[in-house]
């Protein structure tokens, strides 16, 4: 059996996101910053040469400008600081949840209530909530029950949240989603 390219042969090297030192080509000049260092535009090999004596990387910042931003910086250690700063901001993202409901044409009042206080509970923990009718078998006739339902649904949630579209009919279901409603400072 013969092996395709790259299989079994390890994780995937990923690329550098950055040009460091020598891999910087095609310059002639460069808008050198960082600390420790006069900034301004210089010659590039100038720039290579007094990150070397102070023991750092010449790192290409900004490649697209003119001429290209080069920062004097310890490579590891700001490749360190972006991965640091990816994780809080993915951290920080806000996760949406959505919380479904399903209901059936001739859903008793009872069961509606119920479900409803589910429903009021869900978007004031911030779930998104999503109501469902489900149409089984020769049900879709009763089209119209549905949509009534849903519609009593989302005035029952006014309060606490609102509908992102009205109830729309998918093959043997009819739905509609709801967003928790700002709270008011």
């Amino acid at each position: 059996m013969a092996l395709r390219p790259n299989q079994n042969r390890g994780p995937k090297r990923e690329e550098e996101p950055y040009r460091i030192n020598n891999l910087i080509k095609g310059v002639t000049q460069v808008r050198m910053v960082g600390e420790n260092v006069e900034q301004g535009i210089v010659d590039f090999k100038v720039a290579l040469e007094t990150a070397q004596a102070q023991g750092l990387d010449l790192v290409e910042i900004s490649p697209k400008a003119v001429p290209p931003v080069c920062r004097i910086i310890d490579y590891a250690k700001f490749k360190y600081e972006q991965k640091k700063k990816q994780k809080e901001i993915k951290a920080n993202a806000a996760k949406t949840v959505v919380k479904e409901i399903r209901f059936g044409p001739n859903t008793d009042d009872h069961d509606f209530n119920f479900k409803l206080k589910h429903a009021i509970n869900f978007l004031k923990e911030g779930s998104k909530v999503k109501a469902y009718v489900h149409f089984v078998g020769r049900a879709i006739v009763f089209k119209e029950r549905g949509e009534m339902l849903l519609l009593n649904f989302a005035k029952g949630l006014e309060e606490f949240g609102k509908p992102d579209e009205m109830p729309r009919l998918e093959g043997k279901r009819m739905s509609i989603i709801f967003s928790p409603r700002e709270k008011k400072k």
